[in-house]
């Protein structure tokens, strides 16, 4: 049974089941280095001057996160890891961006900060659509975030729009400054007047302040950061001109033969700027091995493929899905650099080869093309043969996913599963359950039409197909648009059905893809009508099962739904919440006091039942002795009584 894919794989169940899975474990990981991150941000001791007011801003918002991680961290495993991760992940990364950022606008060059304003702040716009993306994304509701911090989050979500809209106008007269200075053609580009004014506006004036600035210019030239050399020998000539202003001998600068052999350099090349096309547009760097994606666009191999391997499935450039993640090399464009470098006497940089996921190894990459061909066989036996051989692969790694997909072998294993031989519908579903962990991979087989198929498997599949099934639709309802398509396929009912007369591992799968699909409104209305109750609640009272948390997670979630709330808001059922309350373990008890919130909040009958069967002192004993967020519901809770006329 397909149930293990390693560390690097996805457990169908694994986020609401017993002990730490990697996917939670995952989690709680990126929560923490996001607080780490937050805390070496708020270290930084000052910005220049050109980016001071957006970089105090950034940090001040950054900092108003903390509250919301730590919430986070006690609330995460109340839904899916899976449901999570994705977003964490992704704040996580808004934050390795900013902190890039702002340690760069901290000990940067003034004068390229100044010079590059424009990109610096196209830089920090990234930022914030990093940021808001991110923090859109989380499932407030289902963690049970505090309604005081989502509201901070919805303020944090407008400022960062508006912050986008906003001009400096400080900002656009050093600009102008900078215009002048950095023209040939205007003849006040020597001018002291206007030198001594950008000095000053640049805080260039004293020694110590021109020293660092030249130790921040030599980082530039040795990182290679700005791409055309005619700016980069004119950030190094106005840096020579404030030192004379300010009476320093140029040539004695620290380290001064770094940027002396830079200006020799650039001298060589003096009247060449490097053709736009050679740089990739990612770094903006010349390109040492270009290569294509499936959108057309070139990128320098070493930095695509640093984009793929963090997940990302668009093209930088513009902003489209790639249909596969192969890389072609450009070989016209790397014979032309190559050619351009030997008549200017440039030194293309050094570059380590990255391996990764657009390049399958030969061995594998003829294997798998061996097997999509096979899949094609008239011969019964050689396409079992492929299929099983495919499932083990696709289970192996997350790269082996990526190629897999990639050999086009996602179109005929769906056909695949239609074929009337329940041995095939088996390890056929469960090679693509396997390959759905990608992302990618899921809106691919999405749209190949699979979904249909995998709901007349977990009708009428064997049990370990039905298990796989389930566990499928809960991969491919990671994706919004998922959702909304299993449930309008009426793959709501069968889930509901294997919850009730499944084995285990089939409650279980069917469990965690139901608590999934009901993230959405509209599904938690066909997850009622196809009769999910009754099932729900032989799970809270069969405690040899170990499901009474999962039992109480999807509960919750219904129980914003006013069906949801008419059918379990009777007296047995808060009679069994408050038994949990009572008797279950510390995870239970929070979950059955949160849900019995949820129905207080919109349903009073149930909070006068729930104090006639004696819950009130055992709430009282839980905000002292609960788990944090079970301290803080039934805090709310016990305020949400005292407003009752009953209370003992």
């Amino acid at each position: 049974m397909e149930k293990h894919y390693g560390s690097n794989g996805l457990s169908p169940c694994s986020s609401i089941s017993n002990g730490v899975p990697q996917e939670s474990r995952d989690v709680t990981k990126d929560l923490k280095e996001a607080h780490e991150l937050i805390e070496a941000i708020g270290a930084f001791s000052g910005f220049r001057k050109t980016q001071s007011k957006e970089c105090l801003n950034l940090v001040r918002r950054l900092k108003m996160l903390v509250p919301l991680l730590e919430e986070i961290r006690d609330l995460h495993d109340m839904v899916p890891a899976e449901a999570l991760i994705s977003h964490i992940a992704n704040l996580k990364e808004a934050l390795v961006l900013a902190k890039r950022l702002l340690k760069n606008c901290h000990n940067g060059s003034k004068i390229y900060l100044a010079f590059e304003n424009e990109a610096v702040m196209a830089r920090f716009h990234g930022v914030y659509d990093k940021l808001k993306e991110a923090l859109d994304g989380i499932p407030y509701d289902e963690l049970g975030v505090s309604v005081e911090l989502k509201e901070q989050v919805e303020l944090m979500s407008t400022q960062l729009k508006r912050a986008k809209c906003r001009k400096d106008t400080q900002d656009m007269e050093l600009a102008m400054d900078m215009m002048v200075v950095f023209s040939k053609n205007d003849e006040r580009n020597a001018d002291p007047v206007i030198l001594e004014r950008l000095a000053n506006k640049l805080e260039l004036r004293k020694i110590a302040d021109l020293e660092a600035e030249t130790i921040a210019v030599q980082k530039l030239v040795r990182r290679r950061g700005v791409p055309n050399s005619e700016n980069l020998q004119q950030i190094i000539e106005l840096l020579g001109k404030f030192k004379q202003i300010a009476g320093m001998d140029n040539t004695v600068a620290p380290d001064g033969p770094v940027v002396s052999k830079c200006l020799q350099r650039l001298q060589r090349c003096q009247s060449t700027i490097i053709p736009h096309e050679f740089l990739c547009p990612i770094t903006l760097e010349v390109m040492t091995d270009p290569v294509i994606v499936a959108t057309g666009q070139t990128y320098d191999r070493e930095s695509i493929q640093k984009w793929l391997n963090s997940n990302h499935r668009t093209c930088p450039k513009t902003g489209q899905t790639l249909v596969h993640l192969s890389l072609a090399p450009n070989y016209a464009l790397k014979n032309l650099i190559l050619q351009w470098c030997q008549n200017n006497n440039y030194d293309l940089p050094k570059k380590e080869v990255v391996a990764g996921m657009g390049d399958t190894p030969p061995d594998l990459a003829r294997e798998i093309s061996s097997l999509v061909h096979n899949l094609s066989s008239s011969q019964l036996d050689v396409q079992r043969e492929a299929i099983i051989k495919i499932r083990v692969l696709s289970k192996e790694n997350p790269e082996n996913r990526v190629w897999i997909a990639n050999s086009g072998v996602i179109p005929p294993l769906v056909k695949l599963l239609s074929y009337p031989d329940l041995n095939f519908q088996e390890h056929t579903v469960t090679a693509l359950l396997n390959l759905s962990i990608d992302d990618a991979n899921k809106r691919l087989i999405a749209r190949e039409g699979a979904i249909p198929a995998i709901i007349e498997i977990l009708q009428h599949g064997t049990e370990e197909a039905k298990e796989n099934s389930a566990a499928a639709l809960f991969s491919l309802s990671m994706l919004d648009e998922n959702k909304v398509l299993i449930g309008s396929l009426k793959g709501i009912p069968p889930l509901v059905l294997l919850l009730r007369d499944g084995t285990i591992r089939g409650k279980k799968d069917a469990a965690t893809a139901l608590f999934n699909l009901s993230l959405n409104q509209t599904n938690k209305s066909r997850a009622i009508k196809a009769g999910i109750i009754p099932p729900l609640l032989s799970l809270l009272e069969d405690k040899n099962l170990g499901m009474v948390d999962e039992a109480l997670s999807i509960l919750l979630l219904l129980a914003s739904h006013p069906e949801g709330r008419s059918e379990i808001g009777n007296n047995s059922f808060i009679e069994i919440l408050v038994n949990i309350i009572i008797n279950g373990t510390p995870k239970n008890k929070e979950c059955a006091t949160s849900l019995l919130l949820e129905l207080g909040r919109n349903h009073s009958p149930s909070i006068l039942i729930a104090l006639q069967f004696g819950v009130y002192e055992h709430l009282v004993e839980l905000t002292r002795c609960g788990t944090s967020r079970a301290q803080r519901k039934a805090t709310s809770l016990l305020q949400y009584m005292s407003k009752c006329e009953h209370i003992p």
